[in-house]
């Protein structure tokens, strides 16, 4: 399971980097001139989420905009017509089942971050919207509308969301300096530096 999952992301990582790399020179200037200017105070560890953040939606277009071979595939409108074809655990299971969920997972956690979401109502909304979005432009740039990604994407956000209300209900259980802004700038940029050594070594 591990093999094909390192195999996928690491062939989004060498396809996307070089938009990320530029995008991200750019979005960390832009918005380092905009807080010096504008003489506000750097809260580190919301500005890294907010770069992942814009990251994350930068490689989601990529991919879901690429356009690769699809002559061999059709569109679907029949929901679950293509999760029940795929054998559990195959190559193409975790690639077309697992990978859709993933894919979106952090779209629901970030949505619950920044809401402050405590009801499923509003990131369910949000990643509903962003996912049709997604498949009806997939068929006008002639790639293929499949409404089980549609249901995978919604599963992954709803999975998000989850993880984000875990994580808040743990915080609460923590001492009080883990939710200090020094700690939790510390621990940011520990997350982006751990990230950033993980993606260099799929990449290996």
């Amino acid at each position: 399971m591990l093999k094909p999952l390192s195999n996928t992301l690491q062939s989004v990582i060498l396809f996307t980097w070089p938009m990320v790399f530029i995008s991200m020179i750019i979005m960390v200037t832009f918005r380092l001139c905009y807080l010096i200017k504008n003489k506000e105070k750097i809260v580190v560890y919301k500005e890294v989420s907010m770069l992942i953040f814009g990251i994350y939606i930068l490689c989601l277009f990529q991919v879901v905009t690429f356009q690769d071979d699809t002559s061999w595939a059709s569109n679907n409108f029949i929901p679950l017509k293509e999760i029940l074809r795929y054998n559990n655990m195959s190559r193409l299971f975790i690639k077309n089942v697992l990978g859709n969920m993933i894919m979106f997972l952090p779209f629901g956690f970030f949505t619950s971050y920044y809401l402050k979401s405590e009801k499923i109502h509003l990131p369910f909304f949000l990643t509903l919207i962003a996912s049709v979005s997604i498949e009806v432009t997939q068929l006008i740039i002639g790639r293929v509308f499949d409404v089980d990604d549609i249901i995978l994407n919604l599963l992954g956000g709803i999975l998000g969301y989850y993880v984000y209300t875990v994580l808040r209900i743990i915080s609460t259980k923590l001492p009080s300096f883990c939710r200090k802004d020094w700690f939790l700038n510390f621990f940011s940029i520990f997350l982006l530096c751990g990230l950033i050594t993980f993606l260099v070594l799929i990449m290996i």
